[in-house]
């Protein structure tokens, strides 16, 4: 699997009154400028109803998860009742897909987040303060992110008892190294404006610096980059899963339904294509997501977009 890339997202212009009263007339700049992308509109809507479908999934399967029917096993696509097929067990590939979809989006959105939580934490104090706290924090990180990711996620999970949260925190670790440099490149780009150094001079304290200037101005590239880890951290979860160190059966999401279906791979290749469909469309969707994110915080974009 291809390493994610570290590199710094293009920073937009640096906004003094980000945090001003026009949040609303930017946010609907923003949204315009995101729904000129089709690419990354098409994502979006693609993925609400995925979403939907995972959330809802008790309410719209036409089959119980975990009931196996011994005369429907590797029954093919369009089988009366059976839409998209059984798999060796005799269960609704559907039915699967979407309940394995409420984990597969779970490891792919919880790990991001608290990854980019701590980031910020980590990435604005070694930013901000410099010095001997940038240096520990930078190379205790640069520890981390000497190890491959998929490596270092497997060799986390492995010391670990499998289980999805097993998959949360492996996938947490390894992603902290990466999205810390963001969230620290960001900051030295903002703290190196003009602005930053008239609140300091106006008797501004650090935290409302911090809070009021760096974190509202720095932000915008550590989103885009995030968006885009979500669908490359559900292709992990999901190699995990394959590999044993994820969600246990009878569980699945579309990582162990593609374990699951490699065993009758030529008599029944549809129990694989399916969850391996499912996870490179949603990881393409927030592929696209990501790239209109970043157009649309762009305020040059904004602006040619809007016309101005």
């Amino acid at each position: 699997m291809a390493e994610i890339s570290s590199k710094v997202p293009q920073q937009s212009e640096p906004d003094a009154g980000a945090a001003g009263s026009h949040g609303g007339g930017r946010l609907a700049r923003v949204w315009f400028t995101f729904a000129q992308d089709r690419a990354a509109l098409v994502s979006l809507v693609f993925l609400v109803l995925v979403l939907l479908a995972a959330l809802f999934a008790p309410y719209i399967s036409p089959h119980d998860p975990y009931e196996a029917a011994r005369l429907m096993r590797n029954k093919p696509p369009l089988t009366e009742g059976y839409l998209l097929g059984s798999d060796s067990n005799g269960r609704d590939i559907l039915t699967r897909l979407f309940y394995g979809g409420q984990i597969s989006l779970l490891v792919g959105f919880l790990p991001t987040f608290l990854a980019m939580v701590i980031s910020l934490v980590l990435g604005l104090l070694a930013g901000y303060l410099g010095g001997w706290v940038d240096q520990v924090i930078m190379r205790t990180l640069d520890a981390l992110f000497a190890v491959p990711l998929v490596l270092l996620a497997i060799a986390i999970a492995g010391v670990l008892q499998p289980g999805v949260t097993t998959e949360i925190i492996a996938i947490t670790v390894v992603l902290i190294p990466y999205i810390s440099r963001i969230v620290r490149t960001s900051t030295l780009q903002v703290i190196a404006q003009p602005y930053i150094e008239a609140a300091t001079a106006g008797g501004a304290g650090a935290r409302d610096i911090v809070l009021r200037y760096v974190l509202p101005n720095m932000i915008s590239p550590v989103i885009v980059y995030a968006t885009t880890l979500v669908g490359l951290m559900i292709v992990v979860g999901s190699g995990l899963s394959f590999l044993g160190l994820g969600v246990q059966p009878p569980d699945a999401d579309w990582g162990t339904m593609v374990s699951d279906g490699r065993v009758v791979l030529k008599k029944a290749p549809h129990a694989t294509f399916f969850p391996g469909l499912a996870i490179v469309l949603v990881a393409l969707a927030f592929n696209f997501i990501g790239d209109g994110l970043r157009d649309a915080l762009d305020p040059k974009t904004i602006a040619q977009k809007s016309g101005r």
